[in-house]
């Protein structure tokens, strides 16, 4: 007899082959930047990979895009229970049930995606932060967490591993930010720190009615600065892991190789964020992605 589980959404039976699919239909319908590294991975890392990404979708929708009638907490206290029946081994939504497996197979600690929880949490409460150190928590939890997360899919999770995956999440945490500030203005959310918006007199009247003044843009200079900080942090990391970890960690350098882009680009654009998205096409995506897995695949003279 198949195993089965009741999926979220209706009271129809679902293998964990059909919640995989359910996953790997979820993140390839996202349109995510991350989606183009994941297609270097091996199927079974793939699969585990589909089914991350996807469990941190639905969670984050449960705050963002709450279903309707619903109430976000409530949301988010149905997927601590999920989560942890994932881990007993009783997952009923389509997302857990796949989960379930995953982290079997690959030793992933629970405590990861109770922090990413927490980390979605504050979104109900938090729409501003008063210093960096604030805001550092908040891009912990939402990305350095899952990149902790992934290195059990990518095989590697050295203490300089680690280093390097809470660096380079920080560093995406922060290009998001960055990128999206005209969009979280106009919903009045404010994830920049209020002491660098004091720091240079950028007042958040101007940023949240969109206003381009000098002072945005030292102010901007400032941010994109923190954010390569953090991305060479990650570098120097990896640069000290051995070869075979280094190549383990290629779908983490492909997606660094995107958000960087991104990051490049807001500076090129004169920071110009506060109106269209900034964002690359799938085309470029794809391309970025290649070169990356190719250049992990030439011969090294570092062991």
């Amino acid at each position: 007899m198949r195993d089965r589980r009741r999926t979220h959404t209706d009271d129809t039976m679902m293998t964990p082959a059909e919640a995989q699919t359910y996953c790997t239909t979820l993140t390839k319908k996202s349109g995510s930047n991350f989606y183009y590294s994941f297609l270097f991975l091996p199927k079974a890392r793939r699969e585990a990979m589909y089914t991350v990404y996807a469990f941190c979708k639905e969670v984050d929708n449960a705050v963002d895009e709450p279903p309707p009638g619903s109430h976000p907490q409530e949301e988010l206290t149905r997927w601590r229970r999920e989560l942890a029946a994932a881990y007993d081994g009783t997952p009923t939504f389509p997302v857990t049930v796949s989960l379930a497996r995953h982290v079997r197979e690959l030793s992933i600690p629970q405590a990861y995606f109770e922090e990413l929880i927490k980390g979605v949490e504050m979104d109900l409460t938090t729409t501003r932060y008063a210093t960096f150190d604030q805001l550092s928590l908040y891009c912990y939890r939402v990305a350095s967490v899952v990149g902790l997360i992934c290195l059990h899919v990518f095989g590697t999770t050295s203490p300089r591993a680690q280093d390097y995956a809470v660096n380079l999440g920080m560093a995406f945490q922060l290009t998001n930010i960055l990128r999206d500030l005209g969009n979280d203005a106009e919903c009045g959310r404010v994830y920049v720190p209020q002491e660098d918006l004091a720091r240079f007199a950028y007042r958040e009247e101007d940023l949240l009615h969109r206003r381009y003044k000098p002072e945005f843009t030292e102010f901007m200079r400032f941010e994109v600065g923190r954010a390569k900080e953090f991305y060479a942090k990650a570098a120097r990391a990896l640069d000290s892991l051995p070869r075979a970890e280094r190549r383990a960690l290629t779908v983490a350098e492909i997606m660094r190789g995107v958000y960087s882009r991104i990051l490049q680009r807001i500076e090129q654009s004169g920071y110009r964020v506060l109106g269209d998205r900034v964002t690359l096409t799938p085309s470029h995506r794809l391309a970025v992605a290649a070169g990356v897995w190719l250049r992990s695949r030439l011969p090294s003279s570092t062991p």
